[in-house]
């Protein structure tokens, strides 16, 4: 599996580090400046979170499989069942809100993009440290110039 996985480029991490803060802020601005309850934008600040945390999870666990590492199936599938739930609370949530259909769209879409974002974070992150381990490992064997799999 190692063998197919190529170093994440600059690019590639800033757009993802990007992706992620452009839409969490933008998510905590819309909630900023709504004129809801408090306990309300509270509601949808910690929707925002439980979904980042499963979106992360549930790609660890998955990585963490495919990386041939034991991940238990409740595990997994309450990773799954966290992601899907948490959907579900913004989806019932922005449905039964009193606000305009723009501000439904803007705050699934940030959601949305916020949890992509924090997927592909945590993709690059686990990628770039696996690199590492083996530059580090390259290095102190004298095998290598630490340039990564490919040895180019």
């Amino acid at each position: 599996m190692k063998s197919h996985i190529q170093r994440p480029t600059g690019a590639f991490v800033g757009a993802s580090w990007a992706a992620l803060f452009i839409g969490a802020l933008t998510y905590l601005i819309g909630l900023w400046n709504a004129s809801m309850l408090l306990s309300v934008k509270g509601f949808y600040f910690t929707v925002l979170m439980y979904g980042l945390f499963s979106a992360v999870s549930l790609q660890k666990s998955v990585r963490d499989r495919l990386e041939g590492m034991s991940v238990s199936g409740i595990y997994f599938g309450l990773c799954w069942f966290s992601l899907g739930l948490s959907v579900l609370l913004l989806s019932v949530g922005l449905w039964n809100a009193d606000i305009t259909q723009s501000e439904k769209g803007f705050y699934a879409m940030s959601f949305l993009l916020s949890l992509f974002a924090a997927v592909a974070v945590q993709k690059n992150v686990r990628d770039l440290a696996l690199f590492d381990d083996e530059d580090i490992s390259a290095s102190a064997d004298g095998t290598g110039t630490g340039t990564g799999l490919h040895g180019t």
